[in-house]
């Protein structure tokens, strides 16, 4: 647990302004300690304060250096197009004092990072027609301004989001089975199997040269999003850990497999399981109102799939999860997982079934070109 005098010391390090006079906790997430770090001096920000879990992201100095160019690169656009309050609309990050590095290392072996604390803005956990509708707008948006980044950036979890290896995950645990549990789940495995050759269907096309590499958050969950307290527009995107070049699948997608089931994913009763239209609709609407300026028709036309893809894929993640054992995701029972995975490959069938809808919804917010 880290104390008051060693969170003091940490922040010592960073180039900030004016007198600390509180390190407190900040949010609840899952993969990094985040703390609000409070000035008292009038006109002086304060600052939140962050340590990076390296036994996900093991290349910090490669995860700093993407989080350095996609910062910079937003900033950039940003002044061209004469935002105002810029401030508020990009994550600033703060250098050392010993060597202008946006990280420092402790005696611990510990990484920690600073930001600017954005005032005035909150995260949310709803997810309604109007936070999935700024949703959809904010990450086609951070896509739309990515998409001329002239620098590559390097890849902080390999094969995150590549179908082909997750299948290829799931049939190495079948063929260990070091739980026991692989008999058990036949069922799951037939329907995966089933299916196993539309859902790979991404790769192939990038294989093919049909689908390009963008740049993605590759997390697109509302509460990675800041919004503006007083009228609940979304300022700007933030945890930027994952933001690397994948399929367009990756963001849309994604938000999709959490915020549109009607339940949460490892609700037991299958019966709560429901594709909500009016979250699909909302976040389709803003999305393709930004990411419309860049996609190409056959992305557009894949919409639609990238829906149905992030909830098999999960499914498929935490059926390997189960019969590996329960080591990459906590459980709270010993079935944990299995619920997991069958809510998840119950939500894949209820996309499926909303294909028309779906197929409809794009025709009719797709750009004209």
């Amino acid at each position: 647990m880290n104390t008051l005098p060693t969170l003091s010391a940490i922040v010592a390090r960073f180039a900030t302004e004016g007198t600390v006079t509180a390190i407190e906790p900040l949010g609840h997430g899952l993969i990094n300690d985040t703390y609000r770090v409070r000035t008292e001096d009038a006109g002086t920000p304060d600052y939140v304060l962050q340590r990076i879990n390296d036994s996900i992201f093991t290349d910090v100095a490669l995860l700093q250096h993407n989080i350095e160019l996609v910062t910079s690169h937003l900033r950039r656009k940003l002044e061209q197009q004469g935002t105002a309050d810029l401030a508020r609309r990009v994550l600033q990050l703060v250098p050392t004092t010993a060597d202008g590095h946006t990280y420092t290392r402790d005696a611990d072996g510990n990484y920690w990072r600073m930001t600017v604390f954005i005032a005035g803005a909150v995260t949310v956990e709803t997810v309604d027609t109007h936070y999935s509708r700024e949703a959809g707008r904010a990450f086609g948006e951070f896509e739309l301004m990515l998409s001329d980044l002239s620098e590559p950036l390097g890849v902080t979890i390999p094969h995150f989001h590549d179908m082909e290896f997750r299948l290829s995950q799931l049939h190495e645990a079948v063929s260990r089975d070091v739980a026991g549990r692989a008999a058990s789940v036949a069922d799951l495995l037939a329907a995966i199997d089933a299916d196993a050759e539309r859902m790979c269907q991404g790769e192939r096309l990038a294989r093919e040269g049909r689908l390009p590499q963008r740049i993605c958050h590759c997390d697109t969950k509302v509460n990675n999003m800041l919004f503006d307290a007083q009228t609940g527009e979304c300022l700007l995107v933030i945890d930027l850990d994952t933001v690397m070049p994948s399929l367009f699948f990756s963001d849309y997608g994604d938000f999709l497999r959490s915020a549109a089931n009607a339940t949460r994913e490892d609700d037991a009763d299958l019966g709560n399981v429901r594709f909500r239209d009016d979250i699909f609709k909302a976040f389709t609407e803003g999305y393709l109102l930004t990411a419309g300026q860049f996609l190409t028709p056959l992305e557009t036309e894949l919409l639609p799939y990238a829906a149905e893809l992030f909830p098999f894929m999960q499914g498929v993640r935490f059926l390997w999860d189960y019969l590996s054992g329960d080591h990459y995701w906590k459980c709270q029972y010993a079935d944990h997982n299995l619920d997991r995975a069958r809510n998840q490959l119950r939500l894949y069938q209820e996309v499926c079934a909303h294909e028309t809808m779906m197929k409809e919804t794009v025709a009719h917010y797709a750009p004209k070109k």
